[in-house]
């Protein structure tokens, strides 16, 4: 779809009356297919987001971050993206989209979009031009097309292991059926890598960012941050130790130049047009370059979001994260989940309360209650901390992850690892809003099927049902972003540890404020205090103040 870019006098301009205003945003993660319908067909739409902007202002967000909504075969849940110029017609309109965003802002609420630099689908009009082609065209330039190995070139180019399991190259047919070229892809075979060191693909990107900040965009989420890059050499991997920098496709030093340039367009704009990364490393050093200056604002803290329930492996995690960013100046980001990672109510009842992708399994037993104990906790633990929060729709109605029948399942994680992986739709199920029984208020048809369905005892969850409870989820998380907003004490970037016990992690915000976490099994005195801010479950006093395990408690002292 061509559209006519906004000219430098029309350019919407996002809230600037803080213009560090990322450094400790409250930002709300919205992926759209299952946040709210809008047209009543089953599918979450722009409509629905629009509709539900006071539920957004009310909980207290400083910022939206929408998973793709581009137009998508969605083989990979929208990270498949087709044109960047446009709006899926399954969520709605170009112009929808640019009433979102300014309606947003008169609530003071920013647009983060999702940008995914790695790879595009294999529909998008660059990729079927390379496939008509055929090798040695310019189009294919633009792409990781290259013979195979073996006499009859029908061995792989490499050995690289896909991030879904399996394969990295897939075949294609030459005009004359044939068997042709291969073509590099990282993900999916739906889902091609490009070509960085190529000029097209760096100045598309460029012009793909300026057409959404043009549109008062405030930022953009950088999918893989770490992966566009490859060695032109394609060596093997196998079980080499690489050295810094030098991975044939994980955060080569090419890409600090990329983002240098990223980062140039967006300080053209008035107001902070900030880059977010998604950048998975375990090399701290390596991660902070990502976070110099001229180059991202911010980036995913996936380490804390992957820990244990343990006061050791999270206050270690908690140190980390800052010694990380001291150096470069930058902000930690706090993140409990995301679309990818099964929600935390489910994950904090299980005996293994740690992420790991590779350890997702269909029926690993969980104990609700203490999942939901645990995740209020783990609630008031993060928003208490430096830097900018991170929410995933529906956390703040303590969802638990949705197990689905196999029939019903459409995330390629699933299918790539032979089944035996659950997969990331656990967590994609549309959200209930009212009502007892499904599609609970998620759209205008009340009998319609949602496009993953919901489970039959959700209605407890509805944000209806919660509204009016101050013990429910969705209270405590308004009340924490409230205080968080209205408390001086959390605006700062100190954090000095205080000392309470094995099991406790608590810790100092400006001269008076607390927050201490009990991750232990049993209860521990509160120490002494002028007031009780908030907490994610009542402290006893039967032998003076106590905070009982796995809560959490905000004090005034």
């Amino acid at each position: 779809m061509d559209t006519e870019v906004l000219t430098r006098g029309e350019r919407a301009v996002p809230a600037s009356d803080n213009p560090l205003w990322w450094r400790s945003a409250v930002i709300y993660q919205v992926y759209v297919r299952s946040f709210a319908d809008g047209n009543g067909d089953g599918t979450g739409d722009l409509a629905g987001v629009r509709a539900r902007l006071g539920y957004l202002k009310d909980l207290g967000v400083d910022a939206l971050w929408f998973n793709p909504w581009y137009p998508s075969p969605l083989a990979d849940g929208g990270y498949d993206v087709q044109d960047y110029r446009d709006i899926d017609p399954r969520f709605g309109t170009l112009e929808e989209a640019e009433l979102l965003i300014q309606e947003g802002l008169a609530l003071g609420i920013r647009t983060i979009i999702d940008v995914v630099p790695n790879h595009i689908s294999d529909q998008h009009p660059w990729f079927q031009a390379a496939l008509a082609a055929g090798p040695g065209s310019p189009e294919r330039e633009r792409f990781w097309f290259h013979p195979g190995g073996g006499p009859d070139g029908d061995e792989m180019p490499t050995d690289w292991v896909s991030s879904f399991q399996g394969e990295t190259w897939t075949r294609t047919t030459n005009p004359d059926g044939t068997p042709g070229e291969w073509y590099l892809h990282l993900f999916t075979p739906e889902q091609p890598d490009l070509n960085w060191n190529h000029p097209d693909v760096r100045r598309e990107h460029e012009d793909i960012l300026r057409f959404w900040f043009d549109r008062g965009v405030a930022g953009v989420r950088i999918d893989s941050a770490a992966l566009p890059v490859k060695d032109p050499a394609l060596p093997p991997i196998g079980d080499s130790v690489h050295a810094p920098g030098t991975h044939p496709h994980v955060d080569r030093d090419e890409l600090h130049d990329i983002y240098r340039g990223w980062r140039a367009v967006a300080d053209e704009y008035e107001g902070t047009r900030v880059l977010v990364g998604e950048v998975w490393l375990d090399d701290a050093e390596r991660f902070a370059r990502y976070l110099r200056p001229d180059e991202m604002h911010t980036a995913f803290n996936f380490d804390f979001m992957t820990q244990p329930w343990s006061a050791a492996a999270l206050r270690g995690s908690i140190q980390r994260t800052l010694a990380e960013h001291q150096p470069v100046g930058a902000p930690a980001t706090w993140v409990l989940s995301n679309h990818d990672v099964t929600r935390p109510v489910t994950r904090y009842g299980r005996a293994d309360s740690a992420f790991a992708f590779a350890r997702k399994r269909f029926g690993t037993p969980t104990d609700i209650a203490r999942g939901t104990r645990r995740a209020r906790a783990a609630a008031l633990l993060t928003a208490a901390l430096p830097g900018s929060l991170y929410i995933y729709q529906g956390d703040e109605l303590g969802l638990p992850e949705a197990e689905l029948p196999t029939s019903v399942i459409q995330d390629p994680m699933h299918f790539r690892s032979g089944g035996v992986d659950p997969g990331r739709d656990g967590c994609r199920v549309p959200l209930p809003w009212s009502g007892t029984r499904p599609p609970y208020g998620f759209g205008t048809a009340p009998s319609a099927d949602t496009w993953l369905p919901q489970p039959r005892d959700w209605a407890p969850f509805a944000a209806d049902a919660q509204e009016h409870d101050p013990g429910s989820m969705l209270s405590l998380y308004r009340e924490a972003l409230r205080l968080r907003r209205e408390n001086g004490d959390l605006h700062g970037e100190d954090l000095a540890w205080l000392e309470l016990g094995a099991d406790v992690l608590a810790f100092r915000r400006g001269e008076r404020t607390v927050s201490m976490t009990n991750l232990g099994p049993v209860a521990v005195p509160v120490p002494a205090h002028r007031a009780v801010l908030l907490s994610s479950a009542q402290p006893t006093d039967d032998r003076g103040p106590m905070l009982p395990p796995d809560s959490t408690v905000w004090l005034a002292l």
